[in-house]
């Protein structure tokens, strides 16, 4: 894995360190808050450390990465959506934010938006087939279609949805991936359609 994005980071501030062994290692990239809540990073593989040409830190709910692969500069968007827990008002906050910060990258930009949406987008497609290609699971809720909306309103595709995978692996289990012995969803990796091949060539996110 070259390039992973996190959630729940839980350290103030914002910075960047070293993890890992001489030749192995992984830089993070994080933003946080006083309170030790919330937060969100990027891990960047050592070998592409030096692609990265700028941070963004926009809030502890989202985080901007930029890197020049070749001839292309890559966006990382690593974000932590309200859960659905929180008030309306804070998650179209959230949503309008991240849709202004992804609708000024230029198109012949690459984008990647990926992180803890908080939502379950489901298995039907109706309305959103260029943006749900429609292998999901479960039932849409309110927060899935606020993801399609905001997917749909700047023609990007939800890669989770392109191909099909086994129902084990739709879902985590076991202690290690469970919480309160409920299984894990996966988390949401969003790109431009028409650049989908080119950032699955270019990283391996």
């Amino acid at each position: 894995m070259d390039v992973a994005c996190v959630q729940e980071v839980q350290w103030r501030g914002s910075g960047c360190r070293l993890f890992g062994a001489i030749g192995k290692r992984y830089k993070l990239f994080w933003m946080g808050r006083k309170a030790k809540t919330d937060g969100v990073g990027t891990f960047v593989a050592e070998k592409w450390v030096d692609s990265v040409v700028s941070v963004e830190r926009h809030s502890e709910r989202a985080l901007v990465l930029k890197m020049v692969l070749g001839d292309c500069l890559l966006n990382v968007f690593a974000v932590y959506a309200p859960h659905s827990g929180k008030p309306d008002e804070e998650k179209e906050r959230f949503w309008k934010v991240v849709f202004h910060l992804v609708s000024c990258i230029p198109q012949n930009e690459m984008v990647v938006f990926a992180g803890d949406m908080n939502g379950h987008i489901g298995t039907s497609n109706i309305g959103y087939d260029g943006t749900h290609v429609c292998f999901g699971s479960g039932s849409r809720n309110t927060d899935g279609s606020r993801i399609l909306q905001f997917a749909d309103g700047l023609n990007l595709v939800i890669c989770n949805t392109l191909f099909t995978k086994q129902e084990a692996k739709l879902v985590t289990s076991g202690e290690k991936y469970s919480w309160f012995g409920r299984r894990i969803k996966p988390r949401f990796i969003t790109s431009r359609l028409f650049q989908v091949r080119n950032v699955c060539q270019s990283v391996n996110c």
